[in-house]
């Protein structure tokens, strides 16, 4: 096989060419950078974590379409990936994974040894959640946690310790990391049911579209506390009105529980976490006029 060719496949298996989980995991990071910084975070912080979102997500999507090669065979959605097509080897998904997730290590080592410290658990939590869909009724919630580790690093990046509200950050996190990916499951819930597979949506059952508002208020209202506890003011709360907008435009989405309209409020989510973002990072530039 072709140089070109073999790296067109890492490219798709480590999904570069769908960025969607990458910016689902960088938004809620640079919430961290940006309120660890008190709105000022040093560029270099800026570039290691946003490198090291996308260098852990890319390996997290290596050890995924490990974890499941004999279950995404049976999903047509799934059946053509790398790993499942047999273009790639398991074991040089585990090879690739393992130097991307040494690459995001070397990243860090210029920082404190908290962040040191906090990586580990980053690195176990990225390459557990694949399997966890196997025996956790909601493995959902530990995708956020493992989504939003990069906010507690950053606050350790930057402050040398991890206060209170770096803690309520990954709070609200797991809750949006739910409502989202609640919303993902929605689509291959029948998939999922065939094939013995824990997700959200089955959990949640006839209440999934509830389940996913609940979610999402209780996201803004963990935010919305943040906020109070730092002392943000009217722009970052301008910010949560409107994720609180999109989060009532997916509800239109996800309705008639059906697939592509579900996927397309999955993929909608860049923008909320993208208006929390603006919001915050206005608020501090208002500040500093």
């Amino acid at each position: 096989m072709l140089l070109a060719e073999r790296l067109s496949l890492y490219f798709q298996l480590t999904r570069l060419h769908r960025p969607i989980g990458i910016l689902l995991l960088l938004w809620p990071t640079l919430w961290g950078v940006w309120i660890a910084g008190n709105g000022q975070p040093a560029w270099h912080i800026v570039f290691i974590f946003a490198l090291g979102t996308t260098l852990m997500r890319s390996a997290g999507c290596a050890i995924n379409d490990y974890a499941d090669r004999d279950i995404d065979k049976h999903v047509k959605r799934t059946r053509e990936r790398p790993i499942t097509s047999g273009r790639i080897a398991p074991g040089e998904a585990l090879w690739l994974a393992a130097a991307l997730a040494l690459s995001a290590f070397f990243l860090i080592l210029p920082l404190n040894n908290l962040t040191l410290l906090l990586s580990v658990p980053a690195v176990f939590l990225a390459g557990s959640y694949p399997f966890t869909k196997r025996f956790f009724a909601i493995p959902q919630a530990y995708l956020g946690i493992a989504f939003g580790f990069g906010i507690p690093m950053a606050f350790a990046a930057q402050l040398g310790s991890v206060p209170p509200v770096a803690w309520l950050l990954l709070a609200a996190n797991v809750f949006w990391a739910i409502a989202y990916d609640t919303e993902y499951a929605m689509v291959d819930r029948d998939d999922d049911i065939h094939l013995g597979i824990h997700s959200s949506a089955l959990f949640f059952g006839k209440y999934d579209i509830a389940a996913v508002m609940g979610c999402y208020a209780i996201t803004l209202g963990l935010l919305g506390l943040a906020g109070q506890m730092i002392g943000l003011g009217w722009a970052y709360y301008l910010g949560l009105l409107a994720s609180c907008g999109i989060a009532l435009y997916h509800y239109t989405l996800i309705k008639h529980r059906q697939r592509e309209a579900c996927f397309a409020a999955f993929l909608h989510n860049n923008w909320f976490g993208a208006a929390v973002f603006v919001g915050l990072m206005l608020d501090y530039a208002l500040r500093g006029q």
